[in-house]
Order: structure tokens, then sequence, then C-alpha cells
């Protein structure tokens, strides 16, 4: 049964449950599959309302993301779930993270 985007980009049922059972503070591996189907659904996923935000967004997953690897694209995903005006904050600095391991990420953004 399919079910409606959960916010990790994937509407499998079972996926989602999975997804909340997870410990919390660790980030799931299931939410970064590398299919076609995904691959597509986080292009779109980085269609933002706010245009520098949809411009650096696809940017960087033209040059960075294959190159990522697995841990680093959770990362990236955690990021995608945050509101726009909040990522926006933290990729020009005008906010810190207070999440260590989404350090690198956000910088890899802010050179983007």
């Amino acid at each position: 049964m399919k079910m409606q985007d959960s916010g990790y980009g994937i509407q499998d049922a079972e996926i989602r449950d999975q997804l909340a059972d997870a410990e919390p503070g660790f980030p799931n591996p299931v939410s970064c599959i590398s299919t076609p189907e995904t691959e597509r659904r986080l292009r779109w996923r980085c269609r933002r309302g706010l245009l520098e935000l949809d411009i650096v967004l696809g940017h960087f997953v033209r040059q960075r993301y294959p190159e990522m690897n697995h841990e680093q694209r959770v990362v990236f995903d955690e990021l995608l779930d945050l509101p726009d005006t909040e990522l926006w904050d933290l990729i020009t600095d005008k906010k810190k993270t207070t999440h260590a391991h989404q350090r690198q990420v956000l910088e890899w953004l802010q050179g983007a």
C-alpha cells in the first residue's frame, strides 16, 4: 500500500514504519536508498519556494551528492526536512546548527 511522502521521500508504508521505529537521534539508513526513483524524488525535494535555495540545492545535488557516502546523504536528507527559511539561514550562516553531524554537509552547501 502506498502512502503520502512522510518527509523522508519514501512512500512505502513498510519503510515508513521502519523509520518510525528507529531510535531517536540516530539517522536511519532506509531514508537514503539509491535508486533512480529515489534520485528523482530527491531532485523534487530540492525544489523549494526560495529561488536562491532552489539554485543552491540543485547545484549541490549535481556536484556533490553522487560523491557523498551514506551517512552524509542521511544528513542531507535531514536538512531537506527543514523549512525553507531555516535551511537558508543555516546555509547563509545566519544561524548555526546545534547538530555537529550536520556541519560538514552544511559547509559543502555553503560552498555550492
